[in-house]
This record gives C-alpha cells, structure tokens and sequence, in this order.
C-alpha cells in the first residue's frame, strides 16, 4: 500500500489559520496523514520579538510559544481534512497535561512538530505532540483543543 505525503506551504498555512505575525508559529507542514499525524517546520530567526526580553545575554524561545507551535501544527491537522475552511471558525487551547522541556531552543534551531490525533468527542480534539531539534527531543506534550464558530 502506497501512501501519499500531503505537504502544505506558508501560503495555505495562512490561508487555514487566522495567525499572523508575531504570533504565526508553523512556516510549513512537510507530511500529513488526515485523521492521524502531521509534521510541521518552524524555524527559529535571532530576529522573533520575543527574544529581545527572553533573554537578552542568551536568547531562548519561550515554552508557551513551543506549545503555542504544537497548537497550530494540531488545528492544521483539523482544519485541512475540510474542503472549504470557514474563516470564521477558530480554534482555542483548551488543555495541557505532561508537557516536558528537554532542552533550550535557540535562533538558528529548526524545529519539527510531529503531531498525532487521539479523539474527538463533540468538537474537543486531544492530541499528542513532540518537538524535536536536529533529531533530538526538545519538548513534548498532551493538549486539546477545540473548534468553535466566531461569535459563538
């Protein structure tokens, strides 16, 4: 059996989420297997807002803003199984458990969120997530999240 690997540019990627910059945390998904798993790359520029503060003798990406990352990669998951997108359906964190930090990430790292789906049960998602850094894993994390209509 032959699988196809579906790959997503920036393009789409904005075209999906409502994310823009700063807060546009996913540059491209390299595989996706609809109902299963997606990989997404974000890569790390010394030029990010945050790391003007965080810190400034050793610049180090926040935490929330990993998980922030696995989010994304997780709505992309959700969102490009649908045909048409409603741009006005948004997708809110609403969980985390067992998040771990393994290691720092710096400017110039590449990450790779490797993201699969748990469940589904009445528009909450459960997902389980890693990120990794030249092969080597730097967080991971259970979460959910949920779809709802704007306005709603």
């Amino acid at each position: 059996m032959s699988e196809t690997t579906i790959t997503i540019d920036i393009h789409k990627i904005m075209k999906l989420l409502p994310h823009r910059y700063p807060m546009l945390m996913v540059d491209r998904v390299i595989s996706l297997e609809p109902h299963k798993n997606i990989k997404v790359i974000k890569n790390v520029t010394i030029n990010e807002p945050y790391f003007t503060g965080h810190y400034p003798q050793r610049p180090v990406m926040p935490g929330v803003l990993i998980v922030e990352a696995l989010a994304q990669a997780a709505a992309l998951l959700t969102f490009s199984e649908e045909a048409v997108h409603d741009e006005n359906t948004l997708y809110y964190f609403v969980g985390i458990d067992s998040v771990r930090f393994k290691r720092p990430v710096e400017p110039g790292d590449q990450l790779v969120l490797d993201v699969d789906f748990l469940s589904e049960r009445r528009g909450f998602y459960k997902f389980k997530g890693k990120v990794l850094v030249d092969g080597k894993l730097a967080a991971e994390a259970e979460f959910m999240c949920m779809v709802k209509k704007n306005g709603e």
